[in-house]
């Protein structure tokens, strides 16, 4: 026994309210509410892919978006542009919904394909946007129908003439699978004219580059592709340009274009370009994405390049991105089944 054992207890009590305090200075993971620690995404070199060849809509897309994220540092991290052609889009799509669903490090670029290969009958994806990450749309652009500049065609109404007369005289050629987005471009003017578009002999390439390689080497009578390709092949003098989907004229090369609706053919057509991610991304790893594609949009060197390409910008963010999405697959469902095309 202590002789002094008051001053035990004292110690003791003493000891005891030390080591609480320290215990309560020390932060409990379970109960605190301190911030987690910042996300060090993205941390290593980030791929973009286009789902075509080189040359087309999707190709000059993912390279603009990468050099001016690059230039602008608003991307620290090393970014790359890969081509996976095949199908329309469709045969990537099905390796980026099953075999990159975690892998954050890969994004993907793409358009109205996505929805499109998705709902067709023939030759249809399984996967769509909802296999996916919507992070953004940056742009939209419109289809074009063109012919060599040694054509007999001078405007779209002759050619809907002879197409009507003997819709398999003519090979019309797209850079993407039938009863994809270029198809429709390029039926959608005959159908409004009373063409049956299931008539019209289509080939398909894999992208836009092809197809004008198609048309220039006489392998093909017409075209249908994206309005931006094909500005510097007008200027050049190579192609004429009939009409675009547009639902006004369009500025730049294009300005002395009409659109079909000018031409007395009642359609019009709209191409959105967006980036996705794959489909568990994290909320960290999206937020990067929203905050990075926004503040892009919003970059003089953006507007520059969209200027240089002939695109017009629409951003919207993830959230109304795939909102827009659902409508424009209601859309597209509508369309392919009046055509024939749907699944």
């Amino acid at each position: 026994m202590s002789r002094f054992p008051w001053k035990t207890t004292a110690l003791s009590a003493i000891l005891a309210i030390s080591l609480t305090a320290c215990g309560g200075a020390k932060p409990d993971a379970s109960n605190s509410g301190s911030a987690e620690p910042a996300s060090k995404y993205p941390e290593k070199p980030i791929t973009v892919v286009a789902p075509s060849g080189a040359g087309g809509g999707w190709d000059k897309t993912a390279r603009s978006l990468t050099k001016i994220l690059g230039e602008t540092k608003l991307v620290g991290q090393t970014m790359t542009v890969e081509n996976k052609p095949g199908g329309g889009g469709a045969v990537y799509m099905a390796e980026y919904a099953t075999k990159e669903v975690k892998n954050p490090y890969i994004l993907l670029v793409n358009s109205p394909p996505i929805l499109i290969n998705n709902l067709k009958s023939q030759g249809n994806s399984p996967y769509g946007y909802q296999n996916t990450t919507p992070l953004a749309q940056l742009t939209k652009d419109f289809g074009a129908i063109v012919v060599a500049a040694n054509s007999p065609y001078n405007d779209i109404q002759s050619l809907m003439k002879d197409m009507k007369a003997d819709p398999k005289k003519l090979t019309v050629a797209g850079g993407s699978a039938p009863g994809s987005m270029d198809h429709l471009i390029a039926v959608l003017p005959a159908y409004k004219s009373g063409v049956d578009p299931k008539a019209v002999k289509y080939v398909s390439y894999d992208g836009g580059g092809e197809a004008i390689a198609a048309l220039l080497g006489s392998n093909a009578d017409v075209i249908a592709t994206d309005a931006s390709a094909v500005g510097q092949y007008l200027k050049s003098g190579k192609v004429k340009v009939l009409a675009v989907t547009s639902t006004e004229r369009l500025k730049g090369d294009l300005k002395d274009v009409p659109t079909l609706k000018e031409s007395g053919i009642d359609v019009d057509f709209t191409i959105w370009r967006g980036v996705f991610g794959p489909k568990e991304m994290s909320k960290d790893e999206l937020a990067y994405w929203e905050k990075t594609l926004k503040a892009l949009s919003e970059k003089e060197e953006w507007k520059k390049e969209l200027q240089a390409n002939g695109w017009e910008s629409e951003y919207r963010g993830s959230a109304d991105f795939t909102k827009f999405l659902g409508e424009q697959e209601k859309l597209i469902k509508e369309l392919l089944s009046a055509l024939g095309m749907a699944k």
